[in-house]
Order: structure tokens, then sequence, then C-alpha cells
């Protein structure tokens, strides 16, 4: 009896010795997968989401497979489904682009369009598809577009303004084919069949205005519209120039550089030129690195389809003090995407960073107040041309510079 009991008690320790042994081996573990590798957890919860939209999509097809009368493009069931996916993230400005896309996109950038030349820009407050306004020369000023015309079909489908990328892709095509394109034109519904052609972007328009003013227009900031506006200032310059104005009306923005670059050559060396944080609030400062070009008095004029590199480039030279502005307030894009392009050829855009302006004035969903507000009436907005005498903004650019 006492030999049995002897053994309990040895049994009960010995359980108690492994327990204790047990519960410091899993305790330590844990605690070592926590310190050392926290993203565990994080990955793991991607991995099951995958897994269960993966699950999702395979439910479907087998679905589409049994049911659907009409042939299945799995290459395009594939687009459709990550274009949604990232629609999905709820920013307008995050977009997923098909290779062909993108082969656009970066045509367009470097100043090789083909379509009908037309400047697009959402229009927020009734999600729809806004013409900044036709290119200069391009098949739709020819055939009539007018800025503020509002995009509502195409080929007779119809877009709204979260959609304007795929109305985009759907506007651009081969040279020599047609699109129709129907807008909406003060409460009235026009149609248009345009003819798509090359058409050769340029980014600058200048001029020499009376009183040795001299003029520089800029429809957007895509590649080698810096060097472009250099030029042309240099031309002008030459012309005798003493006073300058921009024009950053309608310039709905493009390559945040090709803006900086400008900037820098208005303002002081060492200058501050942009203020941009990212999703970790990590903030980062972009200064002037050369010593200014232009040196004399400077008017920018804006309105409410100036946006992005527009305000960052207004945004800079207002609140440095080399510029006054002149118009309307600007859209309030503040936020800058990076475009990357993948493995197989399309691309994914990402609102990564939001901007400000040297004084850290925020942009986004603001936008920039012009030191003189000067309002166009509503038959001016709708011209796709104002005379100088008819253009009251320009008018009161040309009184600012001449008191100067």
């Amino acid at each position: 009896m006492n030999r049995d009991k002897g053994q309990t008690i040895y049994k009960w320790i010995m359980l108690i010795i492994i327990i204790v042994l047990i519960t410091s081996l899993v305790t330590a573990f844990a605690t070592y997968q926590y310190l050392s590798n926290r993203g565990s957890i994080k990955s793991a919860k991607t991995t099951n989401t995958l897994s269960g939209l993966e699950y999702t999509l395979s439910q479907f097809r087998s679905e589409l497979e049994e049911q659907y009368i009409g042939e299945i493009h799995d290459e395009e069931l594939i687009e459709g489904a990550i274009k949604g996916y990232v629609a999905a993230v709820g920013d307008p400005y995050t977009a997923y682009y098909t290779k062909k896309e993108m082969d656009s996109i970066m045509e367009e950038t470097n100043g090789n369009y083909v379509g009908i030349g037309i400047y697009m820009m959402v229009d927020k407050t009734n999600n729809a598809i806004s013409i900044v306004k036709p290119m200069e020369g391009s098949p739709a000023e020819k055939a009539g577009l007018l800025s503020g015309d509002i995009i509502t079909k195409v080929d007779g489908v119809a877009y709204t303004g979260s959609e304007m990328d795929e109305a985009s892709s759907k506007i651009k095509g081969e040279a020599g084919t047609k699109v129709k394109i129907e807008v909406l034109r003060n409460s009235q519904t026009k149609e248009f069949e345009i003819v798509r052609q090359k058409v050769l972007i340029s980014h600058i328009t200048a001029k020499k205005l009376d009183d040795n003013i001299g003029y520089i227009a800029i429809t957007d900031f895509d590649g080698g519209c810096s060097n472009e506006f250099k030029t042309k200032y240099q031309e002008l310059q030459k012309q005798g120039i003493n006073k300058l104005i921009i024009d950053l009306r309608d310039n709905g923005g493009g390559i945040v550089d090709e803006a900086i670059d400008i900037a820098d050559m208005i303002t002081p060396k060492g200058a501050t030129l942009l203020i941009t944080t990212d999703k970790k609030q990590n903030e980062e400062i972009t200064k002037s690195k050369s010593n200014p070009i232009i040196k004399m008095p400077v008017v920018v004029l804006t309105n409410s389809y100036s946006a992005s590199a527009s305000e960052i480039l207004a945004g800079a030279l207002k609140d440095n003090k080399v510029a006054t502005i002149v118009g309307t307030k600007t859209y309030g894009k503040g936020v800058i995407q990076q475009l990357q392009r993948l493995s197989d050829g399309s691309g994914l855009k990402i609102t990564t960073n939001e901007y400000f302006t040297p004084n850290h004035t925020k942009i986004n969903k603001t936008g920039i107040m012009p030191d003189i507000e000067i309002d166009l009436s509503e038959e001016a907005k709708t011209k796709l041309e104002l005379t100088e005498k008819e253009d009251t903004q320009l008018q009161k650019a040309i009184e600012v510079l001449k008191e100067k």
C-alpha cells in the first residue's frame, strides 16, 4: 500500500514537471515568433484573403461554364476582375491598366498620341467626365467639341466619372477609325462622329503681348514640358519681354518633376518647392537646386480645372512670393500617384503621397485660392477660345503686371 502510494506521488510530480516544461517551451516559442516575425499574422491574413478570393472566383467560373450561353474569354475575365479589385479601394486615382492601355499612356506621355485629342477630367460634383479642352488642331477641335462638354456615351456605351479610364481607352484607337462621342452641353445632348488621328502634342503656347509682357500657356506637364518651357521663355526673352504671364488654366496636371523643374527656374536656390507625406506620415521636402533664370515679375493664371502638378507649381510660386496668382480657386487634387509597369506589360497606378505647398497648406479637396480672384461668366466658360479683350482674367493679369 505504501509502495502504491509512493508511485502515485511520483507520477504526479513527473506530470507537473512535464506540464511546466511544455508550458515554458510553448511560451518561449510563441514569444520568439511574435518578436522576430510580427508580420506573420498579417501574412497569414493576406494568404487567407487571397485563398478566399480564389475560391469565390473559381465558383463564379464554374457557374459561367455551366450556364452562360455566350463565349467566355478568360483573359478579359481576369483583367475585369483585377480592375474591379483595384477600383474597390475607393480612390478615384488608383487604377489598374491593361498592357494595351499602358502602351497608350506611355505613348501619350511621350508626346505620341492617337485618338481625337481632348483633355478630360472627372467632375467630382456630378461624377461625370468633363472635357477640359480639345487639343489645338485636333480632330476633336475640328469636330466642334468644346471645353465644359460632359461626355455621356462613347460608341453608345454610357460612362460616369469613376469610369473615365475605361472611357478614355475606348476613345483612343487606330488612326483612321471612327468613334461616336455623345456629350451634354447646356442641357442639350449632342453626338459627334470623329475620325481618330495621330495628334502631335505640344505642351506650350507662347507669344509676346503689348508692353513687353510675355505669355506662356502650359497645357499639361507631360515629358519634356520643362525643357519646352525654358526654350519658349528664352525666345520671348530675346524679344525683349520684362514681365511674364504663366497660364495654368485648364491644365489637369501630369509629371510632378516637370512642374518642379519649372518652379526651380523662378524661385531662389534652396527655397522649398514641395512637401509630401507618405502612408506612414514620413515627410519629404523638395527644394530648389539652382539659381533662378526668371527674375522678372510673374503672374500665374488659374481656374477650377488647374489641378495636381498645376497646383504644385502655383503653390510653390505663391508661397515663395515670386508670383501673383490671378483667377479662380484650383481643382484640389493634392495627392500624387506612382505608375508602375508590371512584368506582363500591364500597369498599376497607386496614390502614394499627399502633397502640401511650401507653407504646409493643404491642397487635397481644398484647392489654392488666388491672390486676386477673377471669375468668368458662364458664357465665357463654355467658349473654346476667348479673345484677349474678352478674357477678363488675362486682362487682370496684364493690369497687375503694368503696375509692377
